[in-house]
């Protein structure tokens, strides 16, 4: 089988010919220069081409302007949005190896308002992602995403709403003021399927929705059923209406939701992070309970067995998460997300013995 081949038939809970062997989005600071591409050939993992290109668009009434406030390395950027009604402001801090919010957009609660007035919906590049589908050829999959925030976003309604106003303050409005929560998630919701639906005729293999803030280490089940599933289920559902497969990200505790992420229908789930990793996952359970609905992707403890450790270690590590998952198919062996740190030989052994794990 090509890479590209392979995974696939893991997408679609079949048995391909070894266990497919591949990681998540690489980090440039580990990358130094050094491209996907180039990583995946040297290491022999089944590649991943990510990508996103969208057709610029611009509005009077949605125009985006930034300033620099720190110099990098350690770099801070306001973004200013201006409104007919009102200017949004953000700030995004940048380190070598990292981004996040330092200041949330949303600051009163009638600022939704403006998005869902003036917001540009994200257009795909549908011309784009076929040609470069096309240059990548059977080396892997390709890869998108549902569009989270233009600025600083995520694939998932309750994911984006918290990277826009916080999670702790959108937790506790559930509580406070649900009825404000569910009116964010439905205008987020309908800005996302506005988006998917430019994506038509796109060759995307995969597009990733949720997030961790949507893990059982951050919320409840009761908030999952309540202000996750409803607005994600739906997008789910378009993606599959478009010809288009979901893998849905929950890097953190999993176990409390599995069947509830599975009932959404999504083609894959990801990332199965286990306890030595900070997450919940016994990946043998996890199998047995959701194995034969979706795909699983993930389950490997990147910081354990990448750096610092024997080969035969991370060797055993790989072999241990095959005989927990591997049956039947239906199983990519990746890291528990992205990592910032790996040792050359460790991935090398990590690469070798999964292809040495055939069915």
């Amino acid at each position: 089988m090509t890479a590209r081949e392979r995974m696939l038939a893991a997408l679609g809970r079949r048995v391909p010919d070894r266990l497919p062997v591949t990681t998540h989005h690489l980090m440039p600071s580990y990358l130094k220069g050094t491209s996907n591409r180039e990583f995946f050939d040297r290491f022999g993992m089944d590649a991943i081409h990510w990508t996103e290109p969208r057709i610029a668009s611009a509005s009077t009434d949605w125009r985006v302007t930034s300033e620099e406030l720190e110099p990098a390395p350690r770099r801070a950027t306001r973004y200013r949005i201006a409104t007919p009604r009102k200017t949004l402001t953000m700030v995004i801090e940048t380190a070598p190896e990292t981004d996040w919010v330092s200041e949330r957009l949303i600051k009163e609660k009638s600022d939704i308002e403006l998005i869902e007035a003036f917001a540009v919906v994200p257009t795909c590049d549908v011309r784009e992602v076929n040609r470069q589908a096309e240059v990548f050829g059977e080396r892997g999959i390709v890869r998108g995403s549902v569009p989270g925030f233009d600025i600083y976003g995520q694939p998932g309604c309750w994911q984006d709403a918290a990277v826009l106003y916080g999670i702790e303050p959108l937790i506790l409005a559930t509580y406070d003021d649900p009825e404000w929560v569910r009116a964010f998630l439905g205008i987020l919701r309908d800005r996302k399927t506005a988006a998917l639906r430019t994506m038509v005729g796109a060759r995307f293999d995969l597009i990733e929705l949720g997030g961790g803030d949507a893990s059982s280490t951050v919320i409840s089940p009761k908030i999952f059923d309540t202000f996750v599933a409803p607005y994600d289920r739906p997008l789910i559902a378009e993606a599959h209406a478009l010809g288009l497969r979901v893998v849905y990200h929950t890097c953190g505790g999993m176990m409390p939701l599995l069947e509830r992420i599975a009932d959404m229908k999504p083609d894959a789930m990801e990332t199965f992070t286990p306890p030595s990793l900070g997450g919940d996952v016994v990946l043998r359970e996890a199998k047995e309970r959701i194995g034969s609905r979706v795909c699983m992707i993930g389950g490997f403890d990147q910081c354990r067995y990448f750096t610092g450790c024997a080969e035969d270690e991370t060797r055993r590590a790989v072999r241990e998460c095959f005989a927990a998952a591997g049956c039947g198919g239906g199983f990519i062996l990746a890291p528990s997300d992205h990592f910032f740190k790996a040792d050359a030989n460790l991935l090398h052994a990590f690469a070798d013995e999964a292809r040495r794990c055939t069915y």
